[in-house]
């Protein structure tokens, strides 16, 4: 794979994330019975800097949970012989919530559908909304983010790589191509 192009840097995620924290408190008028939930790996952390931005605009802190949703893929099987199951840790019940999956690309939606799954096993929100950071278009299943940080036209030889200070050494948006 060779690097393309570089979408976003430090200082571009940080400004689409007070974005979207700006956009989620709108749309739903206010924090009341918000909560966010991270798909992990990288949803997860999302979710923890858009909850310390919403803290930030409305002076209330919201909930976060760590959803895994490596059972409820449909790809299970050809992912590994013994995948490795992460845990879920949602501490609060997700009834009646205005719950925000966040997740760092869209490509096909079949993460999504996984974790609606996943979060439907938990009870019955009142609505689940979908936020994240890239949405790369080749979609699967009938699915759409409520909130994006970036659209980007992406041919399918292309990998959106989304790195964060969490996981990686920098925060970054690159496009990598495939090379044959």
């Amino acid at each position: 794979m060779k690097e393309k192009v570089q979408l976003m840097d430090e200082e571009k995620i940080r400004r689409t994330l007070t974005r979207i924290a700006h956009e989620i408190i709108e749309k739903n008028k206010g924090t009341d019975d918000l909560v966010l939930v991270g798909i992990r790996r990288r949803g997860v952390p999302l979710a923890e800097r858009l909850a310390d931005n919403i803290k930030e605009i409305e002076g209330k802190a919201v909930s976060i949970g760590v959803l895994d949703i490596t059972l409820y893929r449909d790809d299970l099987s050809t992912l590994a012989q013994q995948p490795v199951v992460h845990k879920t840790e949602i501490p609060f019940s997700v009834q009646g919530k205005r719950l925000v999956l966040v997740d760092d690309v869209l490509f096909t939606g079949r993460t999504v559908r996984a974790a609606l799954d996943a979060i439907i096993d938990l009870g019955r929100p009142a609505s689940i909304q979908l936020a994240v950071l890239v949405d790369r278009g080749h979609r699967e299943l009938p699915i759409r983010a409520d909130y994006v940080g970036k659209n980007v036209p992406t041919s399918r030889k292309e990998v959106v790589s989304v790195q964060l200070k969490e996981f990686d050494s920098e925060d970054g948006v690159v496009i990598h191509e495939f090379v044959d």
